[in-house]
Parts: C-alpha cells; sequence; structure tokens
C-alpha cells in the first residue's frame, strides 16, 4: 500500500507542477485568444510535459515512443469532458474562465491518473519499471 501512496503523493506533486505550467500559459493565451481555443493550445502543450512527468516522476516507467504515441488519447479522452465541463462551468454556472479551468482539473484528479496508470504500465508491465 505504501507504493501507492507514493505514487499518488508523486502524481499530485507533478500534476501540480503540470497544473501550475499549463495555467500559467493559459493565463496568457486567454488575453490573445478566445478562451476555449487557449485551453485547447495549453492542453496539447500540458500533454507532452505530463507524460514526460508522469512516466519519469510518478510511475517510474520508461520513455518509449509506444507510450508517447499513445498517451494523448487519453488526454483526448479528458479534454472531451474537460472542454465540456468547462463551457458549463462558464456559460451555464457563469463562473469566471480564469477560475472554471481549475474546477475542472480537481474534478478530473481520479480519472486522470486512472487512465495514466492503465496506458504507461499497459507499455511497462510490472517488471519494466523502474521503481
Amino acid at each position: 500500500m505504501g507504493g501507492l501512496r507514493a505514487r499518488w503523493i508523486r502524481f499530485i506533486i507533478g500534476g501540480g507542477a503540470n497544473t501550475a505550467f499549463t495555467y500559467g500559459l493559459y493565463l496568457v493565451l486567454a488575453k490573445i485568444l478566445e478562451y476555449q481555443w487557449a485551453y485547447l493550445l495549453s492542453y496539447a502543450i500540458g500533454i507532452v510535459f505530463a507524460y514526460w512527468l508522469n512516466a519519469v516522476l510518478v510511475f517510474k516507467v520508461e520513455l518509449s515512443w509506444g507510450g508517447f504515441l499513445s498517451y494523448p488519447l487519453v488526454y483526448i479522452i479528458q479534454y472531451v469532458v474537460s472542454a465540456l465541463m468547462l463551457g458549463g462551468l462558464v456559460e451555464l454556472l457563469e463562473i469566471n474562465k480564469f477560475v472554471a479551468p481549475l474546477v475542472v482539473v480537481v474534478t478530473m484528479l481520479p480519472l486522470t491518473y486512472l487512465m495514466n496508470w492503465l496506458v504507461l504500465r499497459r507499455e511497462n508491465p510490472v517488471g519494466g519499471s523502474r521503481s
């Protein structure tokens, strides 16, 4: 159970770093682009950063082209759900467009962890990790 707790802690820290980076990028882009375009662009750049963080720091698996190329599929699913949630928060609930992405991130956390674990462990079965 200690391994799972340590992974969750690393996931939260890595996710915090990735969130800070992509949110900062979103804030800059939202000043010059429509908010959904700013979200899309910052999200796409965040995927590359997240792959590295989660493979190397969280799940401690080897980086691979297979993992890198399949990793965005997880985030396509997450993006669709997140973008719909973002639209609902901004348009229906009238939450500020600069605050709404933070609500989305927190809400999506468990699903994001599970999808990351599934993709990264598929590429690196139990014996292939760098734990």
